[in-house]
């Protein structure tokens, strides 16, 4: 008898200890955390306890001494009661924390996860300055940022650049971010001793693209492999946190980061998904500190995704009058348009989005601004076009060339909230701008340059009575050309002129003032311009004094 209790006890043992070593290389790869309020933790739970049951069932002879289902399932109770009964307790608590999560009874919750206030854009939002307009979408940053790699032979055959581009503000300019990643497994073995060596930043006004060389490779990131891997350096960390998607970041001295959002659920068990801080992990160093979100550093651009701000903005307009009226009638639901954009403003990002009617895609009634680090959400209630059809009118001017619009910023140019967008080829080169005024979308101007464009714009305004003429702020400078230097972008010629005794420099297209090529250092010139901070202003004239 005691050698048959032996025996019992040490394959319960073995039992436990195979269940073991399965939960561990399960959560090893799949990352749950160890929370109720994550839904994954239960499928990770039942996992253990089905592995557990089944190891049991075979090596105790349940199987084989069982002749129907009521036996097997007497057997398996008598040694997998624990593990069923705490398989039951959690399938109760699911079920309840899944009806308690529910909209049809917490409407009035999910409706305040976002607290919204009303603006007025004029003076809410500064008059636009060209150091801050984004001239590139994505899209087109990233075939910036895959050209200038392939334009390194020290790194082009090992790495790659990856796809997260993170729109930021670096002092106080719109920039986009991204690490290099390791080209494969093989590739990863050869290089990662020294981690990644650079990471991409493509200044947004300028188009100029810089490989960041670090003195220190990057140790961690979603490119890794086993500990370095971020999420799993942040399971292991924080086992009990839930995690949003990390965002690539450098702080005001170029210190590569991952942003890493801690999610909570504020309704119920599973319901009304927030953010409640953020880790910030050293790419280099690996160390990592958390941040409640009211503490989160200044130059952190992104805690807040832009899917979630929609997403609450969502059940905001879905359920301000509740469930009912959500499903029937409708009286004032309001959703976010189909798509968004960043907009910066001083030294924060904001995600930008229509806001529509109930069944209406066509005509937005307003607009939100969200700030990405606080949350803080601003509606201003201002109809006009939606965003695909301000897209459509741009494309309509230029329909001849058969250029295509980028999904549109908001600026405000003269008071007048204005959606700005690039316009590309097929080839996805930028090859103009338009503005689209908002409240009348057949207002519309296109140019070869912003400041072109910004000038048509304008002086439209003016003729249809919206802008005064003194909208048009134009200066001049005169003086005597130190420096002169020139680049091509997107087929245009542009030319940068320093003036004698001044830091910054002017940038003049070929197309707005042809006299500019046969300029050079020591002539006498005179400037006009219509930006008058930063160190490259936008100049539309340049003629000998």
């Amino acid at each position: 008898m005691a050698s048959h209790s032996k025996s019992g006890i040490k394959r319960i043992l073995i039992n436990i200890l195979i269940t073991l070593v399965v939960g561990f290389v399960y959560f090893y790869l799949e990352l749950p955390a160890i929370n109720l309020h994550d839904p994954s933790f239960y499928g990770f739970f039942f996992l253990i306890a089905v592995v557990y049951c089944v190891l049991t069932a075979f090596s105790m002879g349940v199987i084989k001494s069982s002749r129907d289902i009521g036996a097997w399932w007497q057997g398996l109770k008598q040694y997998c009661f624990a593990p069923i009964v705490i398989c039951g307790a959690l399938i109760v608590i699911y079920a309840l924390g899944s009806l308690v999560s529910s909209p049809i009874i917490r409407a009035s919750a999910y409706r305040g996860l976002l607290a919204v206030q009303t603006g007025n854009f004029a003076q809410d939002v500064d008059e636009v300055t060209y150091q801050q307009i984004p001239m590139l979408d994505e899209a087109s940053a990233k075939k910036l940022g895959d050209k200038k790699l392939g334009e390194l032979a020290d790194m082009v055959s090992q790495f790659e650049v990856a796809d997260n581009y993170t729109q930021i503000n670096y002092h106080m300019h719109p920039v986009r971010v991204t690490p290099l990643e390791y080209g494969d497994i093989i590739k990863w073995f050869n290089n990662r001793s020294k981690g990644l060596p650079a990471y991409i930043a493509i200044d947004m006004v300028t188009q100029e693209v810089s490989v960041v060389r670090l003195a220190e490779g990057m140790k961690y990131s979603d490119a890794e492999h086993f500990g370095r891997y971020i999420y799993r350096l942040l399971r292991f960390r924080y086992p009990a946190y839930m995690f949003d998607t990390a965002t690539f970041e450098i702080d005001e001295q170029g210190t590569p980061y991952w942003v890493c959002p801690r999610i909570t659920k504020r309704i119920g068990l599973f319901g009304g998904t927030d953010v409640m801080g953020a880790v910030l992990v050293n790419a280099v160093t690996g160390e990592s500190t958390y941040y409640e979100t009211k503490d989160v550093p200044q130059w952190v651009d992104k805690v807040f995704s832009a899917q979630l701000v929609m997403e609450q903005y969502n059940y905001y307009g879905k359920y301000i009058n509740g469930f009912i009226n959500s499903v029937i009638g409708q009286k004032g639901v309001t959703v976010t348009s189909k798509g968004y954009s960043y907009v910066a403003i001083k030294d924060d990002v904001y995600v930008f989005t229509g806001i529509t009617s109930a069944g209406s895609d066509e005509s937005n009634v307003g607009f939100i601004l969200v700030n990405q680090r606080t949350k803080a959400a601003t509606y201003y209630s201002i109809a006009g076009a939606a965003e695909y059809s301000a897209m459509s009118s741009a494309q309509g001017v230029v329909q001849d060339l058969g250029y295509k619009a980028t999904f549109p910023l908001l600026l405000n140019i003269s008071s007048q909230p204005t959606y700005f967008m690039a316009l590309k080829d097929n080839s996805g080169l930028v090859k103009g701008y338009a503005m689209v005024n908002l409240q009348q979308f057949q207002i519309v101007a296109t140019g070869s340059t912003v400041a072109d464009c910004e000038r048509a714009y304008v002086q439209l305004l003016i003729q249809k009575g919206i802008a005064k003429p003194e909208a048009i702020k134009t200066m001049s400078e005169s003086g005597t050309i130190a420096e002169i230097r020139t680049a091509v972008r997107s087929g245009t010629s542009y030319y940068y002129v320093r003036l004698e005794g001044r830091d910054y420099f002017y940038v003049i297209s070929v197309s707005d003032s042809e006299e500019v090529v046969i300029m050079n250092p020591g002539n006498q010139v005179t400037i006009d311009y219509v930006q008058s901070e930063g160190s490259l202003r936008l100049a539309n004239k340049i003629r000998k004094s």
